[in-house]
């Protein structure tokens, strides 16, 4: 092998484990343990990925750093309470350290790359393909005036990417090779900036790669959990910061899109977005942890996002309360592993889901109970709400997993509709709050009788996924924490165990049974981790702590090695599915944490 190869030359994307997070509170990067970066999105969370290898081949876009001989070994973690990457590279010649950042409140979206020789002497390669719209523009390159780099354009975007070894072109790719002897470092250095603009001003990187260090080191030290997990919880808080949009206090589900459910399958959506449904749990995970300022944002996000007529509310919105996010697919990407389709965008947006009323009452009620600064017309909006939500109580939705198969009456929805009545009254009685007392307490009763009619099968003991139905539904677990019936209900007991006997398969819960069809798709998933949280959440609190901890430690076992955690998992090939790293499992992990704490 030539000292000018890198080990492994791959072209496919890698697992999805394998990849670690860098982000800058404005977009996200995903890194690989080989040290090439297969995903980045420039300048926003959202915005069209300008290395898109993660759904294609290295021909889609990806930044390679790494040595160029063969690796005996690859060990990486991050820094202590920071999002700063470390990766340990050794060779038969030697022992280099990579070090990746995306650096905090910058002018311009910057990417740091510096690599050191621990010691001995190691052969380096970079190679630098960048491919604006999803991989599918090759940029116009050209050289800095001063000789320290190159300057990439096509359309709105230009990338600079400065050098301390020189770079050359080749087969339309930025390339370096470069010898590192023994406390020798080099710098590269990817910014990004709209191509009217001039050229961004060459970074201090000692001085930035301080900063933000220090940055994340004082973000975390306001974290007042204390409990047996706080390495998780800590870094599960870490992953919800990073997928904050700073400017608007908007948190998305996941950096990524179309990060397959299914291998090879068509179960791939677009997470770029901000939805409701994580509104309450993001709330309450950052309030419990003694993080007022990110629940201020967000929840100032949301009152945002969602003012305006009661009947036009929507389940999710884009970073700054956009509410177009039409779906649509990227032909020339192949997918990840060619799991097509690669969808931007999703349409799911224009879903009715009553389980969203829910969530937007409990996020009052945490904000309220929290002494969050209130806008005048919150509970004036919250009211408009709520006498909307009894207009259309009755219909039938897509439900809590957005179903693609035709709205149902789904059991979940209906006790989050009533949750949101039961939510109300509570908060109108306890701050004297003006409103239909009378009318919302009928409509809470009606829902509640309505729901242990339809929604309850007596040949199975056990309430179902949706109302004359026979098909279980992990959300069920669910009905007790909101107050529905409390957890020693035999109701509830029964429920839970029928959960258990019908959806639990190699020690993980899947959401519910995908044969019958019910979300138009046609084709199976892996296990939904926090779904599986919830499990354990129901254990600990109906008396069984031992099954509980035992459970939460095992999918604590499921994070990768800078513990990241996927949507779902495959317990048959012991591997992660889904969006990656995604906001619903990590907030997951931190309630199942607090509830064992407690």
């Amino acid at each position: 092998m030539s000292s000018h190869d890198p080990f492994p030359r791959r072209i496919l994307p890698l697992p999805i484990e394998d990849y670690a997070l860098l982000g800058d509170c404005h977009t996200a990067a995903l890194t690989g343990r080989d040290g090439t970066i297969d995903w980045l999105c420039l300048p926003r969370f959202d915005s069209p990925a300008c290395l898109a290898a993660l759904l294609g081949t290295a021909e889609h876009g990806h930044w390679a750093l790494h040595p160029a001989e063969p690796v005996l070994s690859v060990q990486r973690r991050y820094r202590d309470d920071t999002l700063i990457l470390e990766t340990t590279f050794t060779t038969q010649n030697g022992e280099v350290m990579l070090t990746e950042c995306m650096p905090v409140e910058q002018e311009h979206r910057t990417l740091i790359r510096r690599v050191t020789a621990v010691r001995g002497q190691v052969h380096m390669r970079c190679s630098l393909r960048l491919r604006f719209d999803y991989g599918q523009t090759i940029p116009w390159v050209t050289k800095l005036p001063d000789g320290s780099g190159l300057c990439a354009i096509a359309g709105p975007d230009q990338v600079i990417l400065r050098s301390t070894v020189p770079l050359q072109g080749r087969h339309l790719t930025t390339e370096a090779f470069f010898k590192l002897k023994e406390g020798q470092t080099e710098t590269f250095v990817l910014q990004h900036a709209l191509s009217h603009e001039p050229l961004p001003s060459a970074l201090d990187t000692e001085a930035a790669l301080a900063y933000t260090e220090q940055w994340w080191r004082n973000w975390c030290a306001h974290c007042t959990y204390k409990g047996p997990w706080r390495e998780a919880v800590l870094r599960s808080l870490i992953v919800l910061k990073a997928l904050t949009y700073a400017p608007t206090g908007g948190i998305i589900a996941a950096p990524t899109t179309s990060l397959p459910e299914d291998p090879g399958g068509i179960r791939n959506w677009d997470y770029r977005y901000c939805w409701l449904r994580d509104a309450a749990l993001t709330l309450s995970a950052f309030i419990s942890c003694g993080y007022h300022t990110e629940a201020q944002a967000w929840r100032n996000w949301l009152h945002r996002s969602i003012a305006g007529e009661a009947s036009q509310i929507q389940i999710m919105y884009g970073l700054c309360g956009e509410r177009s996010l039409r779906e649509w697919t990227v032909e020339s990407l192949p997918g990840y592993h060619k799991a097509a389709p690669v969808r931007i965008g999703n349409a799911a947006a224009d879903q009715v889901q009553l389980d969203i009323y829910g969530i937007m009452a409990h996020v009052a009620q945490l904000g309220r109970a929290a002494r969050l600064h209130n806008r005048h017309s919150a509970w004036a909006l919250q009211t408009k709400v709520v006498n909307w939500l009894q207009h259309i109580w009755r219909q039938p939705d897509q439900g809590i997993w957005e179903v693609r198969g035709g709205p149902r009456q789904f059991v979940h929805s209906k006790v989050m509709a009533w949750f949101t009545f039961q939510v109300s009254l509570q908060d109108m009685e306890r701050y004297g709050l003006p409103g239909p007392k009378e009318s919302w307490t009928r409509t809470r009763d009606a829902l509640h009788a309505d729901i242990c009619k339809n929604g309850f099968n007596k040949n199975l003991g056990s309430f179902v996924q949706f109302y004359g139905g026979d098909t279980l539904d992990a959300a069920l677990l669910l009905l007790p924490r909101v107050g529905f019936l409390p957890y020693d209900d035999p109701r509830i007991q029964k429920t839970i165990a029928m959960i258990e006997k019908n959806l639990l398969r190699n020690g993980f819960l899947q959401r519910y049974k995908t044969y019958n069809n019910v979300d138009g798709l046609n084709s199976t998933e892996g296990a939904f981790l926090a779904c599986t949280f919830w499990l354990a959440d129901a254990y600990a609190l109906t008396g069984r702590r031992e099954e509980a901890m035992a459970l939460f430690e095992k999918l604590l076992s499921l994070r990768n090695d800078v513990g990241l955690l996927a949507e779902e998992y495959d317990p048959q090939n012991n591997t992660q599915l889904g969006n990656f790293p995604q906001g619903f499992s990590h907030l997951a992990l931190i309630h199942t944490a607090l509830t064992l704490s407690a």
